[in-house]
């Protein structure tokens, strides 16, 4: 793949660096033993729907909940519940 930008940055005085003319406001950041960082864009986006498969599995737990398949209950005391 080429590059079709090339050039230096700096780490400012908070560790940050400037991306010139970045064109998303999201990256997804790895940054690896040798150095390298690897930026990936990321949109940030609220889904339209609830999934078809999301659905069905909470369908399927209130069926379980109803014929009381559910598990032992779980104790927040320690939360300050």
């Amino acid at each position: 793949m080429e590059a079709i930008k090339n050039y230096t940055t700096h780490v400012d005085s908070k560790k940050r660096i400037t991306l010139r003319g970045a064109r998303f406001s999201y990256y997804h950041v790895k940054e690896y033993g040798n150095g390298c960082i690897l930026l990936e864009p990321r949109e940030l986006a609220v889904p339209a729907e609830i999934s078809e498969n999301t659905l069905k599995d909470m369908d399927k737990s209130i069926e379980n909940f109803k014929v009381g398949a559910v598990s032992e209950p779980i104790d927040l005391s320690e939360f300050g519940a």
